[in-house]
């Protein structure tokens, strides 16, 4: 509230990440149906997107952010409020847990060698993902061979 320059009155309206969930997934390709699914519930709206997938922070961060607007039931009746939600894979969160608590320790200064290797290291997470994917298409595929030739349905 203090970096944002905002009051105890304007939290509701200025901070949109007051509430928020990380959902975690197994891989890249299910990170589209995650959202997907939230942007067909009747529930709730999203109020914005911001696609760190396809579009990588320069620090190497990868994650899908959406805004929600949720009503929820108070004692003076209905009001809507907004979340975060953070979608990513377990590599791009294990990356991002360990490059927020770096940074922290920094204060956000971290040197310029640190963050050049946290880049890499975000280089490797996405080939990880990107190997994991295919990975789990081959084993899909080989069991479908193999229920094949045994008849197996």
């Amino acid at each position: 509230m203090q970096r944002k320059n905002v009051s105890m009155n304007d939290i509701e309206k200025k901070i949109e990440d007051l509430a928020g969930i990380r959902i975690i997934c197994q891989f890249v390709e299910d990170i589209d149906r995650v959202v997907n699914l939230i942007k067909n519930r009747t529930d709730m709206k999203v109020k914005c997107e911001k696609d760190y997938v396809s579009h990588m922070k320069t620090s190497g961060y990868r994650s899908y952010h959406m805004i929600i607007l949720y009503t929820v039931n108070t004692i003076h009746g209905p009001k809507e409020l907004s979340a975060e939600i953070q979608i990513r894979t377990m590599a791009m969160d294990f990356w991002a847990s360990l490059e927020h608590k770096i940074y922290y320790k920094f204060e956000g200064n971290a040197p310029g060698y640190i963050s050049r290797d946290l880049r890499e290291c975000s280089d490797i997470v996405s080939m990880l993902d990107a190997k994991m994917l295919q990975l789990n298409e081959a084993i899909i595929q080989a069991k479908e061979a193999q229920e094949e030739q045994t008849g197996a349905v």
